[in-house]
Order: C-alpha cells, then sequence, then structure tokens
C-alpha cells in the first residue's frame, strides 16, 4: 500500500476496480473522467460553491482540494491554488489542442482532473483549474 503524507491510500486502483466505480458515473462525468474531457466555462455546479469543506475526487472518493485554498479566477472553473495533499495529485506534460499544458490526475484512479497554470495567487502561484464534474463536495459539516 502506498501512502500519502497525509495518510490516505493512493495505491493505484486496479483496472477492475476502477471499471466498477466508473459504472456509478453519468455519461458526462465519464468523457470528463476517463476521456480526458472538458466542461463548458461558468456551466459547472462547484464554480459558485463557498461552502467549507473538501472536494474529493468523482471516481475514487479521493480528497484533492479545501475550499480555503479556493479562489476566484474568472476563468470559469473551480480553481485552487494548493491540493489537499500534493502526492494526491498527478502531473503530466499536454501537447493536446496545440498547447503546452500540464494536466492533473487524480493519484490513485488517474482521473482526469483539469489543468494546472502557474498565474494563481500567492502563496503557490499556481492555479489548479478543475473540472465540477471530476469532483464531490464533502461539507465540512457532514464530515465530522
Amino acid at each position: 500500500m502506498t501512502t500519502s503524507a497525509s495518510g490516505y491510500d493512493i495505491t493505484p486502483l486496479a483496472p477492475a476496480e476502477r471499471e466498477r466505480l466508473a459504472q456509478k458515473l453519468s455519461a458526462e462525468e465519464r468523457r470528463i473522467l476517463l476521456d480526458h474531457g472538458t466542461e463548458h466555462p461558468f456551466c459547472g455546479g462547484l464554480l459558485d460553491n463557498h461552502e467549507d469543506g473538501t472536494y474529493v475526487c468523482k471516481l475514487c472518493a479521493l480528497p484533492l482540494f479545501r475550499s480555503d485554498n479556493k479562489f476566484e479566477s474568472g476563468s470559469g472553473w473551480p480553481s485552487f491554488f494548493a491540493p489537499y495533499d500534493p502526492g494526491h495529485v498527478r502531473e503530466l506534460r499536454d501537447i493536446s489542442h496545440g498547447m503546452v499544458r500540464v494536466e492533473i490526475r487524480c493519484a490513485r484512479c488517474d482521473g482526469h482532473l483539469g489543468h494546472v497554470f502557474p498565474d494563481g495567487p500567492k502563496p503557490t502561484g499556481l492555479r489548479f483549474c478543475l473540472n465540477s464534474a471530476s469532483m464531490d463536495f464533502v461539507a465540512e459539516s457532514a464530515a465530522g
């Protein structure tokens, strides 16, 4: 078992387990998480969420981002300046669509989350730009 610094199991899922979990996804969620799609800007259900809590992977429920690291980027997608735990997201070079970007994926299930850009606020200077369809939100009041 591989454990993150925050104590979560980040061992990659077996293909059969990943497919079992994917059965619960909607067609749009599958398009984004499994086929590396992007939702239209200003349409995601979590964009305007301002509750306290944790954003978790829609596929495997690994904690990805905390609400206190969320900021209004004006980009049209939920944006964060730091992940819940750096070990919970993987970064890959993405040269699709005639651009060079850094794709972010869930470290446990390899689901596509979005991209990270070097134009965010302090203290990191990063903007993790996420698809709402790739995450669930767990309110702080529901977590305890």
